[in-house]
This record gives structure tokens, C-alpha cells and sequence, in this order.
């Protein structure tokens, strides 16, 4: 039997969403406001640190949401060397951003539940476009391993849907696998959660 080259691996990301948040906690959408986690939040990071596997690295967001969920995650595997990336940020989300269901709603008539978005919302091409090349470089520095990313719902959602599989909400620590090709191709796996929760927040 040939043995293949590490060019030629694929190489697994499970990408997650953050720990919940003061704003997923009060129903807002938050796009790219940097909210903190909540006490709820670092307990479901310390949760999912301890039922995730080994990683040969992890990356995340530059929102503290995500960053701090990462560096949670890693302190408890003894990674030291964790990857910030800003491609991995949620959407920017412009006159949504910090307002509820309800307001959106109210303010934007039908527009959720169709899929339509506002003047300055962030384009799902261009989501697709920087996740796409962060998925990329981050899979190039562990090619044929294993990276963990933490990063938000809005965009794997995005993702999810350009590459045509089926969306769903995600949990806090909830989010799928992706195996990215050598030749820059990415694949969106099964959906995961991490654990299991009471209620979920459903907001970006």
C-alpha cells in the first residue's frame, strides 16, 4: 500500500460557536459587538473543555465571546499557542445589530423569516469568502490533522447554506464538522452539540 504525502490530506475542522453571551442571554442579535461571555458562558466553555478531544491546534474569533470560549478550551488541553484569526468574526449585521427578534420584526416586516436582509448587512459571499480562506490557512498549519475552531452561528450557518447542505439553529458550543482538500474544497459534515442545555439562544 502507497503511502500518501501530507499535500495530500484532507484535514478536519470542527467549528463551533462561542459560550453563551450577555446579549445571547437578553435575546440580541450582536453581530460583530464585542459582548462578553456570561458566568453561564464560561461554564459551558469549562463543559465542553472536558468532553472535546485533542486537537492539533485551535483557532478563534478576535470576539471576545469566541476568544475567551477558545482560551477556556485551551488552558484546560495545555495549548499555549492559540491562533487568533478576525476572518473568524460572526457577520456584521449593520442596523440589527443589539436589537431582539421582536424588533427586527417590527422594524423589518417578514424580512427573518424569508431570509432577506437590511442595507448594510454583511453579503453571504463575502462570509463565505473570508471563512473559506481562514478555514484554508488554518488547515494548511495541521494538514491531515485535526483543528478546533470557535467562532459564531451566523456564519456557519452561512456557510452551510452556500455549500447547499441543511441549516439549523445552533446551541451555544454547538456547530458541524468541515474537511478541507489540499486543493482548497471544503465539505460541510454533521451537525454537533457539544452539550446539552436547557434553553438555547438563538440570537447572532
Amino acid at each position: 500500500m502507497s503511502v500518501r504525502g501530507e499535500s495530500s490530506l484532507k484535514t478536519r475542522l470542527l467549528v463551533l460557536r462561542h459560550g453563551q453571551s450577555e446579549w445571547n442571554a437578553l435575546g440580541r442579535w450582536q453581530g460583530q459587538a464585542d459582548i462578553a461571555l456570561t458566568t453561564e458562558g464560561i461554564d459551558q466553555a469549562r463543559q465542553a473543555a472536558k468532553k472535546i478531544g485533542k486537537f492539533d491546534l485551535i483557532a478563534a474569533s478576535s470576539l471576545q465571546r469566541a476568544r475567551h470560549t477558545a482560551e477556556i478550551i485551551a488552558e484546560n488541553h495545555g495549548v499555549n499557542d492559540l491562533i487568533i484569526d478576525d476572518r473568524l468574526k460572526e457577520s456584521f449585521i449593520g442596523p440589527w445589530e443589539g436589537l431582539t427578534y421582536d424588533e427586527i420584526e417590527s422594524g423589518w416586516p417578514g424580512y427573518l423569516n424569508s431570509g432577506k436582509q437590511p442595507k448594510d448587512f454583511e453579503p453571504n459571499q463575502n462570509v463565505l469568502q473570508r471563512m473559506t480562506a481562514a478555514f484554508i490557512d488554518i488547515a494548511d498549519k495541521c494538514r491531515g490533522g485535526q483543528a478546533l475552531v470557535i467562532s459564531h452561528s451566523g456564519v456557519i450557518r452561512t456557510i452551510r447554506r452556500e455549500l447547499k447542505v441543511t441549516d439549523t439553529k445552533l446551541d451555544n458550543l454547538g456547530g458541524c464538522w468541515f474537511d478541507v482538500l489540499p486543493d482548497g474544497q471544503i465539505s460541510a459534515g454533521r451537525i454537533i452539540n457539544v452539550i446539552s442545555q436547557t434553553h438555547s439562544s438563538e440570537s447572532l
